[in-house]
């Protein structure tokens, strides 16, 4: 089983970016739970959702507390929350930032994770023409996670989730900028 957790703020698509993972996983016949954790923050407010997947029954109900992988859709939140607490030397970490893994480990002083990196704040101005890097970071975290889930199944998913709530365009423009952030995800 693979714990992820997902460091936002409310309003940035974590949640659905989660979901989405959740329902693609299990549309491939594995197992999968999706759970925000947030009370009556305001938009903007920081928030944490978490994933499990697996190829077996998940029987554990809780939030994660050791997540295997941790993913950082809004850069502010690495000065401003404990992104690392509960990991260990073996976890991953996904951040969305336009600096390498490595000024990352520097910068912060992270020993021991690997780390990933991708610009899916330049990738979603760019696509969407919006600060929305929930997609964008749901196709890299897709790529860390080295075939778990198909991207052609995740692809599938956001044109279920927005399929009937956004314009052609918009759907469009969301399957680039997942596709993109696969593509330049960077890892040391």
């Amino acid at each position: 089983m693979i714990e992820i957790r997902w460091h936002a703020r409310g309003g940035q698509g974590a949640v659905t970016a989660s979901k989405i993972l959740a329902s693609a996983v299990i549309e491939e016949g594995k197992y999968a739970q999706s759970n925000p954790d947030y009370g009556a923050e305001r938009s903007g407010a920081p928030l944490r959702a978490y994933n499990r997947v697996s190829e077996k029954p998940i029987t554990l109900h809780c939030m994660v507390l050791n997540p295997d992988i941790v993913v950082i859709v809004d850069p502010t939140l690495l000065k401003a929350v404990p992104f690392l607490e509960g990991t260990d030397e073996n976890a991953i970490l996904v951040i969305n930032t336009d600096k390498t893994p490595n000024e990352i480990r520097e910068k912060y002083k992270i020993e021991g994770r690997k780390i990933y990196t991708v610009d899916a704040t330049k990738i979603a101005m760019e696509e969407l023409k919006r600060s929305l890097m929930n997609i964008p970071m749901l196709g890299a975290l897709i790529k860390v996670l080295n075939g778990l889930v198909d991207i052609k199944t995740v692809e599938e998913d956001i044109k279920k989730t927005f399929g009937k709530k956004v314009s052609e365009n918009v759907l469009s423009a969301n399957i680039r900028a997942l596709y993109r952030a696969y593509e330049e995800v960077k890892g040391e």
